[in-house]
């Protein structure tokens, strides 16, 4: 079994800062990457940020220069540090572990557990208020 808490979330006013954090329990063997998502009201699912096991990040245009994803692989945490937040970044975020399709397989890891290690949080919810 594989669990993904996410923490962190909450109420801030707009130009505030939050920090979100996402620990990976039980078979953590095959993660590779981790990712931060969210999901507004009325809007689809978004990528927010991404990092590699590399440690090779990916923002999203829209929050660029204002958010940072960091992770501590030993202990199978990623991190999402906000700031600058503003009302149209209000979400669900989400975390996301999994395996990648592009690197060697972490040892111990066989095709068939990556395969299928694609794994959600349950989400935390980010308010800013204007």
């Amino acid at each position: 079994q594989v669990q993904l808490v996410e923490t962190g979330g909450g109420l801030v006013q707009a130009g505030g800062s939050l920090r979100l954090s996402c620990v990976v329990s039980g078979d953590t063997i095959c993660i590779s990457d981790m990712g931060w998502y969210r999901q507004a009201p009325g809007k689809e699912r978004e990528l927010v940020a991404d990092m590699t096991s590399g440690g090779s990040p990916f923002y999203a245009d829209s929050v660029k220069g204002r958010f940072t994803i960091s992770r501590e692989y030993a202990k199978n945490t990623a991190y999402l540090q906000m700031s600058s937040l503003q009302p149209e970044d209000t979400a669900v975020y989400y975390c996301n572990a999994r395996s990648s399709s592009t690197q060697p397989l972490p040892p111990g890891c066989s095709w068939f557990q990556a395969s299928n290690y694609d794994y959600w949080g349950q989400g935390t919810q980010v308010t800013v208020s204007s």
